[in-house]
């Protein structure tokens, strides 16, 4: 691939128990999906523990796919105050881990990234899911819809001129 035209994007879903992470190569315009999944932690673990985890795991996907841009989808009104608080810690590390690596960072609200894949701010996850398959040209749906919301975040930073 031509280095010089091409982009690559790591898109995270924050989360403590399941952080989804989608990364793509954004090529001409041309969009390929280089791999996604989750890093999962246990609620047993001590949450500075689990952010210790989280920390680690994105560390080691920046030293192997070296993204150009990490997109973060930013924390939308949660009824549960205490896990808004907990999440919230989760994008600071991941907030953090990027600054480290020197990585810049990109912010989508929820209904941002929804425009962006479906054109619909109020699609339901099957929708967004269906939709990532269809613009990544995946062989099935993402089966983790965490997964499947990192990838949407990653097309959506692909659409922005910001950064391209």
């Amino acid at each position: 691939m031509d280095k010089q035209k091409q982009k690559i994007i790591l898109g995270i879903d924050p989360g403590i128990a399941d952080t989804g992470f989608g990364i793509v190569v954004n090529q001409n315009n041309n969009l390929t999906c280089i791999t996604y999944g989750s890093i999962k932690t246990l609620s047993k673990t001590d949450l500075a523990d689990r952010l210790e985890i989280i920390n680690l795991e994105l560390t080691k996907l920046i030293k192997k796919y070296k993204p150009n841009l990490i997109a973060v989808e930013e924390l939308f009104f949660c009824k549960n105050v205490k896990t808004a608080l907990v999440v919230g810690q989760a994008r600071g590390v991941i907030m953090l881990t990027a600054k480290q690596n020197k990585i810049p960072i990109i912010e989508f609200t929820p209904l941002q990234v929804k425009q962006a894949v479906s054109t619909y701010g109020r699609a339901k996850k099957e929708q967004i899911k269906k939709m990532v398959k269809l613009l990544l040209n995946l062989e099935e749906l993402p089966k983790s819809d965490d997964a499947a919301d990192a990838l949407a975040i990653s097309i959506c930073a692909s659409n922005s001129r910001m950064y391209f």
